[in-house]
């Protein structure tokens, strides 16, 4: 088998029941010439023997092992000292690649020289006995379709609204200096926009890369908001991704993110806070809802009354 040439960091915690899907989705790859490292971080149930069984059976996969629970960026972060292949992406292990996903992923950045691509994404939603994947929603594909190759966060802003980790391949030099917070959720959000805005050109594919997990028993971190701690990490992700683009000028892109915020996220948010039994939680949500309104850029929205009715999460 040739030399790899892009590694994919698979970050996982207790994910017996999806990891042997995330593997699968690897082995598969119509572009061979990859290798895996595989991140249990501290689980305590049979992650880590999934994740060891893989590595006897592939020598493209390899294992760190957490004694104890460090978070997603630390694991990241762990994977990303070890990488010596030329490209880097990412897949959390609870997820799946699409077949094609590497081949179509390296074929565009190999070509354009960008910095990194981006692509689309679906979500997997229990149904019965299993999950099946959903529509790519307005906001990705907004981000993502039609192709862009070479572009930049000022000529296509709507970018700013494909925040996640996974959905992209980078050169493995443009992480040089860069890292993941760590202690805290949803920290891809902040990196993605420094992604953007340090990024000389980046390219945008419409193809679906990764089917991403609803898991049917809500223990997801992105199905946890009504948990103080993860509404105040999610929060502090959303006003730091918005600082990272006005610091860099890129008003278009706050305004865009601004925009998909209000439609996307502040109606779910209110419901929850509406219920929730700590008054702590809407002044929180209040708090930021102020927060957005008081930005420059805010005064430039001009909703689209159909998205918030497309969004069929």
């Amino acid at each position: 088998m040739s030399d790899p040439i892009v590694t994919l960091i698979v970050p996982g915690r207790d994910i017996e029941s999806f990891a042997p899907a995330a593997i699968a989705s690897l082995r598969v790859q119509t572009e061979p010439r990859w290798r895996a490292i595989l991140v249990d971080d501290g689980s305590i149930d049979d992650t880590g023997d999934i994740f060891r069984a893989a590595t006897a059976a592939d020598e493209r996969f390899t294992v760190i092992s957490h004694e104890h629970a460090h978070g997603l960026g630390a694991a990241r972060n762990a994977g990303l000292a070890r990488v010596d292949t030329e490209f880097v992406g990412f897949l959390d292990g609870d997820d799946e690649l699409t077949p094609n996903a590497l081949e179509r992923l390296i074929t565009t950045i190999t070509a354009t020289g960008s910095d990194f691509v981006a692509g689309a994404y679906v979500r997997l939603r229990p149904q019965g006995d299993g999950y099946t994947a959903g529509r790519v929603q307005p906001w990705t594909t907004a981000a993502t379709d039609p192709e862009r190759l070479r572009t930049n966060i000022f000529d296509h802003p709507a970018a700013s609204a494909n925040i996640v980790a996974w959905s992209k391949l980078s050169r493995t030099a443009f992480w040089e200096g860069e890292r993941f917070p760590e202690g805290v959720a949803y920290e891809d959000q902040i990196v993605a926009q420094r992604m953007y805005t340090r990024a000389s050109a980046f390219d945008v594919i419409p193809d679906v890369i990764v089917r991403w997990r609803l898991r049917a028993d809500g223990s997801s971190i992105t199905q946890s908001k009504s948990q103080l701690p993860v509404l105040r990490d999610y929060l502090a992700a959303l006003r730091g991704g918005i600082q990272v683009l006005r610091d860099a000028g890129a008003h278009a892109a706050v305004t865009a993110r601004i925009d998909l915020i209000l439609a996307m996220d502040m109606a779910p948010l209110e419901e929850i806070a509406a219920v929730h039994p700590d008054p702590i939680y809407g002044a929180e949500v209040a708090a930021f809802l102020n927060d957005l309104r008081a930005f420059p850029e805010f005064a430039d929205i001009h909703p689209d009354p159909d998205l918030a009715a497309a969004l069929s999460w």
